[in-house]
């Protein structure tokens, strides 16, 4: 049985071991029990788990909160741990961590100084395996090429590398760079002085066995480029129910099916207590959102990309209220609806612009957007736009007229409406990032999310919809976002599959 074998491969002498291990096959364990014995015994310095999410962060440090030993981190984390005890000469700003969170892609520029550091400078490398002996890799398939030459720098200078991936998870962007692409699972295995791969479904041990088994036999059909059989009499388990469904809707950012297939899907989400909807973008999840009438929330995770947007505008802008109208519209049409340009937007930075002088009618619409705007036309800075937010919050409730603008992402934005209480807006994101980061919010009984999001999440029963040819089309990339998906619910799945354009992912 593989858990043997990964037991003893990962307490091996051999200075990299590579573990393939698909979802629910008990990584995180292994991971922190080989952890905790590594804390308990007397090799000198300290085992390094490295995640790639805060929530994964957080679930290991469940799995060894009895040892003191064990340093629990994110790889972004490490790297703005490092270029910050060596910023003079990376020449970077005093805080690098607000330097990242300045740029587009911060965290990725930040880890390409980093690798490149290590490289003139092994002695640093050299230091990160001395403090930590074993540094242990979760879901390392999720590496860019810069942070993978971190590891790689420390392995070099006598670390033992234990590395848990699974290329069928692979759904996040690659970066290219002078160290190339991130590594490929092939070259990875070829550099390992150990390989094995985990191949018990441990998830679904206290929910459906037979369908673990099948998302093992599923997850080999999408490796090998081959399709899933979805067809009853085919192996395919109760558990599993396959609704065909096409989206009737007229407008691009709307779903809706026909009342018969209706019924189904409300039938199931109606029925169980825990659940999670997924979906492939998150235009359709809040398309998916207000098909459930918006009784199901958006799971929002924890990164926050408009909120960081955002903050960077808002310092960029200070001091400009007509800059600052277009970057508050622009943040509140990606976490709520209905507050569009010709509705809203179009007058507020109007009102911005020229200064709130437009003699208006009290209580009436254009009087209310006049009031959000003369926020930041007294205060054009991060607190006029944490203000505006808040007065929002009000028309919703008290308004008639702001009925219609509905929250889709109630945490970004609450987070967004916090920013005044602090000197600076980049400040504030700080200190809101750190206090998300150490208590992170709990999942709801029910949600709806995005792929990528969930990925790492568990969820009783899960409901993957749309299967369309264009959510779910015959690519690498489709093919490892329909195994994540899958591989969320431990106890029943459903798939709504398109009946007039479905994915060839699947044998229907």
């Amino acid at each position: 049985m593989s858990d043997t074998s990964v037991h003893a491969a990962l307490r091996s002498p051999a200075p990299l071991v590579v573990i393939e291990a698909p979802a629910g096959c008990g990584k995180t364990f292994k991971g922190a029990d080989y952890a905790k014995d590594l804390a308990a015994g007397t090799e000198p310095g300290r085992p390094l788990i490295l995640t790639h999410t805060h929530a994964a962060r957080s679930v290991f440090a469940a799995r060894t909160m009895a040892s003191t030993r064990v340093d629990i981190r994110t790889i972004d984390s490490v790297v703005v741990q490092i270029a910050s005890a060596y910023r003079e000469s990376l020449g970077l700003a005093e805080d690098p961590a607000v330097w990242a969170r300045q740029r587009e892609n911060g965290y990725g520029e930040l880890a390409g100084f980093v690798a490149r550091l290590l490289e003139r400078h092994p002695m640093v490398a050299r230091a990160l395996a001395v403090r930590h002996p074993v540094i242990i890799c979760d879901e390392h398939q999720d590496s860019s090429a810069h942070q993978h030459a971190l590891i790689s720098a420390a392995l070099n200078q006598g670390a033992r590398v234990r590395i848990f991936a699974d290329p069928v998870q692979k759904i996040f962007r690659e970066d290219e760079s002078e160290h190339g692409a991130a590594a490929d699972w092939d070259s990875l295995k070829d550099a390992a002085d150990q390989t094995d791969e985990l191949d018990y479904p441990h998830r679904w041990d206290h929910g459906c066995r037979d369908l673990g088994r099948w998302l093992l036999l599923a997850r080999q059909s999408l490796k090998t480029g081959a399709r899933v059989d979805l067809r009853e009499g085919h192996g395919r388990p109760a558990s599993v129910q396959v609704v065909p469904a096409d989206n009737v809707a007229q407008a691009h950012d709307q779903f809706r099916v026909l009342e018969p297939d209706r019924k189904k899907i409300d039938a199931y989400v109606d029925a169980h207590g825990s659940l999670l909807v997924l979906t492939r973008t998150n235009d359709l999840a809040r398309a998916i959102r207000a098909f459930f009438n918006r009784e199901i929330p958006l799971w929002e995770g924890h990164k926050r990309d408009a909120l960081d947007v955002l903050v960077r505008a808002v310092t960029l802008h200070e001091g400009d209220p007509a800059a600052l109208a277009r970057d508050v519209v622009t943040f509140i049409g990606e976490v709520a609806v209905g507050f569009s340009a010709s509705s809203f937007g179009n007058l507020l930075q109007q009102e911005s612009s020229e200064g709130c002088v437009a003699r208006r009618r009290p209580a009436t619409k254009p009087a209310l957007v006049q009031k959000l705007a003369r926020c930041l036309v007294e205060d054009p800075s991060h607190r006029g736009v944490s203000q505006l937010l808040r007065q929002l919050a009000d028309f919703r409730k008290d308004e008639w007229s702001f009925g219609d603008v509905k929250l889709d992402r109630h945490r970004e934005f609450w987070e967004a409406a916090q920013l005044g209480r602090f000197d600076t807006a980049e400040g504030g994101l700080a200190e809101i990032t750190h206090r998300r980061t150490y208590a992170p919010s709990k999942l709801p009984d029910k949600a709806i999310s995005n792929i990528h999001k969930a990925k790492g999440l568990e969820c009783h029963h899960a409901v993957i919809m749309p299967c369309t040819r264009s959510t779910f089309p015959d690519t690498e990339l489709a093919r490892r976002l329909l195994y994540v998906a899958m591989s969320r619910a431990s106890h029943k799945l459903m798939i709504v599959v398109s009946r007039t354009s479905p994915s060839p992912l699947f044998v229907l």
